[in-house]
This record gives structure tokens, sequence and C-alpha cells, in this order.
């Protein structure tokens, strides 16, 4: 079966860009519901923890620091083969390398500040959507 749920994070470039509004349109546009949505400033351990397993990566103490810069915006998305369709709608994680018209080649800077995370594979999906909202009370695997 296919894993219908994805998570997604609007990163904190997207919120002090003010661009929320124009990627979620994107994100409905496509076809995602909205089933969970937060905003949230993370704290470095929270951070730390989701990107995890990136640390032993030259990058990850740029990345905890840039997550922890302002409020970000998690969420949970579903649609038929949401993992796989959120991947193709955000572009690579180059925005040089992004194809035209997806998230990262329209709003993002650079590698480093891409706008937006979605969930690499159905396996990680449940768990970052556990890590963000295993608490708050929303079912977690899609009906």
């Amino acid at each position: 079966m296919t894993y219908h749920r994805t998570l997604a994070i609007l990163k904190p470039d997207c919120v002090r860009k003010n661009f929320i509004g124009k990627v979620l349109r994107r994100i409905e546009d496509a076809g995602f519901k909205i089933c969970a949505l937060q905003m949230m400033q993370l704290t470095r351990e929270h951070a730390e923890g989701f990107y995890d397993v990136h640390r032993e990566r030259p990058f990850f103490n740029d990345l905890v620091d840039f997550m922890t810069s302002g409020p970000c915006v998690p969420i949970v998305l579903e649609k038929n083969d949401a993992v796989e369709d959120f991947r193709t709608l955000i572009g690579a994680t180059d925005p040089e390398d992004a194809d035209e018209g997806t998230i990262r080649k329209l709003y993002a800077d650079n590698k480093g500040e891409n706008i937006v995370h979605g969930s690499d594979s159905p396996e990680n999906a449940r768990k970052e959507i556990e890590y963000f909202f295993g608490a708050s009370g929303i079912p977690l695997d899609a009906k």
C-alpha cells in the first residue's frame, strides 16, 4: 500500500519572506489536503533531533542554525502518492537544479535556504509526522 501522507516544513526563509500563503496555495492547487499545520520556533535540541541523520555531515551545524533562525511551519499533507508527488512539486534541493515551476525554483535563494522540506520516503514521512505531530492527537495514518 502506498503511504498517502507526507510532512512538509515551510522553513524560516519562507516565513521571513512572507511566502507562506503563496506556497500553501501551490500545495493545495496540486491536490494536497492539509491535515495539520502549526507555526513554531524550533529549539536547537528539536532541530538537532529532527536532522540527526545528518549529524556527521559538514553542513549539520549550518542547517540547525538556519532552522532555528526563525519560525517554521510543519504541515501534514495527504494525497495519493503524497511523498513522491510532493517531492516533484518542490523540486531539487538546489533551486538552480530544480525544474521550472517548482516551489524551490520559484521561491528559494540557494541550496541552504531552499524554502521547504519534504519527506524523502514513506517510512521517513511516518517518523517525521510523529516527530512533529505525535502528541497532537491527529491520526498518523491516512484513512
